[in-house]
């Protein structure tokens, strides 16, 4: 599905190779396409209640909450016009931190 995905903390870039993904239940599900799939990491599980990812702009799902297992899959259809943005929330929902990532380092494999 992926290749030498990195992401970048600092330059707020994702960089890496993505495959093309034609069958299988992300494509039933979401379509054929490019698919990437993130490791989340809750640094401060005393202050951060609730962690919000997605792309901007999206293709329906917008910005979703991380379950327990802190996994996610994500379908980049233009890594040229479309950011990643984490949200940090606190026990009262209210957002105290927000980071967006470039994507236009990725490789987008074609059908």
């Amino acid at each position: 599905m992926q290749e030498d995905v990195v992401v970048d903390n600092i330059n707020k870039s994702i960089s890496g190779s993505l495959k093309y993904l034609a069958s299988g239940q992300l494509v039933t599900d979401w379509g054929a396409g490019n698919f990437i799939a993130l490791k989340f990491v809750n640094r401060d599980p005393e202050n951060i209640k609730t962690i919000k990812v997605g792309l901007n702009p999206s293709q329906g799902s917008g910005l979703v909450a991380l379950d327990e297992d802190m996994n996610g899959v994500f379908k980049i259809t233009d890594n040229e016009t479309q950011k990643f943005v984490v949200e940090e929330y606190d026990k009262d929902n209210v957002k105290i931190h927000s980071k967006e990532y470039d994507l236009s380092e990725l490789e987008l494999a074609n059908a």
